[in-house]
């Protein structure tokens, strides 16, 4: 078994071809090793072809180098940034200036800390970001949506808003009092 594995060690060991002196230095940079593996041999002497008749002269065309590949310009994108939805404008992005008070109040910020029976309905007290609180009601305008429905345990509103390409999304978001595990606060 050890007799097999050096036998694979050796034929890789010999397989590796010769890179040139280089790219062998301490302190060569990697582009260095991938522009001398990316180029073609160096052709052959007319003296060699001349000694050995049974091999054949390659043609010019293969024996011509490639050009190296240069790096675009510029930075380079960051591979995590979303690709769609971008601008400020488009999806849940937070716009710069909100309009004070529950018109300015974006659902997706918004904590809901307590629900309260009142004589003329169900109120939902909740709290934005910078910790104001506010009272809802049905039928109050938000940002970016409207309170459709509050029950004893969750508040349910018809959040508007635009997907990645600009069109028009309306879909319908519940916050619970008490979220479940795995749901959002």
């Amino acid at each position: 078994m050890r007799f097999r594995y050096l036998m694979v060690v050796m034929a890789g060991v010999m397989a590796v071809p010769a890179l040139p002196a280089t790219a062998q230095m301490v302190g060569a940079r990697p582009n260095d090793v991938r522009t001398s593996l990316s180029q073609a041999p160096p052709a052959r002497p007319a003296a060699s072809a001349a000694q050995n008749p049974a091999t054949p002269a390659a043609p010019p065309a293969q024996t011509a180098a490639r050009p190296a590949t240069a790096p675009a310009p510029g930075p380079r994108r960051d591979p995590f940034d979303p690709l769609l939805g971008r601008s400020t404008g488009q999806g849940a992005a937070v716009p710069e200036r909100l309009p004070p008070g529950k018109a300015g109040l974006m659902i997706g910020t918004l904590r809901i800390d307590g629900l309260v029976r009142g004589p003329n309905g169900m109120i939902a007290v909740v709290s934005n970001p910078q910790q104001r609180v506010y009272f809802l009601r049905e039928g109050d305008r938000v940002f970016d949506g409207q309170v459709t429905r509050i029950t004893m345990e969750a508040v349910s509103f018809q959040q508007t808003g635009r997907d990645a390409f600009g069109n028009s999304l309306e879909r319908e978001v519940t916050r619970r009092l008490y979220p479940n595990p795995g749901e959002q606060r």
